[in-house]
């Protein structure tokens, strides 16, 4: 019986042991793209339509660049083309509605497009980025030759989801493998205190009579 309680002790203190990291305070975390209800996307207190402050007259925040998803943006243009817009108003209303970055080489092709610039030459002023190079290419076809723009903006963009779908997956593959030794040396140390070293213990006290 004093073995068994000896060993019942030893194992508890062990799992004490173990689990002392996840007692230990942990730092508050700061989120700072948390926004609370009543404050605005930089946290500064605004009042909405329903506010004291009465109808907003604020005008919706312009997308950057680097949130700007190309394949929603060649839905976008597929979605105003089907309506019935021209090629060169859509291209007009993404710029309106993009950020400088992506807005300038748009504004810039439509308006070379409307003075009668062939469509190559439209988008040679200046770099364009690569969220624009695929409403491009899309829309070139559609503008030089006539064709219906709907299937390559369609394909496209499956194109661009297919091959970002690939490398997430490739990328996950890639986690596995580099988690493997963070993991092992996790677990192995608590494998060994909590299972091993208990076995052995109570083992070498049977065996030494203690």
């Amino acid at each position: 019986m004093v073995m068994h309680a000896g060993s019942a002790v030893l194992i508890v203190v062990l799992a004490t042991l173990a689990l002392v990291p996840w007692a230990l305070p942990r730092p508050p975390q700061d989120y700072p793209d948390a926004v609370s209800p009543d404050h605005g996307a930089h946290g500064k207190k605004v009042h909405g339509k329903w506010g004291r402050g009465g109808a907003s007259s604020a005008r919706p925040a312009r997308r950057s660049a680097a949130q700007v998803d190309e394949a929603v943006l060649l839905d976008l243009a597929g979605a105003s083309l089907s309506s019935g817009a021209s090629v060169p108003a859509v291209i007009e209303a993404l710029g309106h509605a993009l950020d400088e970055e992506l807005a300038d080489p748009l504004l810039r092709a439509v308006a070379a497009l409307r003075l009668g610039a062939p469509w190559d030459e439209a988008w040679q002023n200046g770099r364009i980025p690569v969220q624009v190079e695929s409403l491009r290419d899309a829309l070139g076809p559609a503008w030089r030759d006539g064709v219906d723009p709907a299937p390559l903006l369609a394909q496209a963009a499956v194109t661009i989801r297919a091959r970002r779908g690939s490398r997430a997956r490739e990328a996950a593959a890639r986690l596995g493998v580099r988690l493997v030794l963070p993991l092992g040396l996790c677990l192995l140390p608590a494998f060994v205190l909590l299972g091993l070293a208990p076995v052995l213990l109570s083992t070498g006290m049977n065996l030494f009579g203690w």
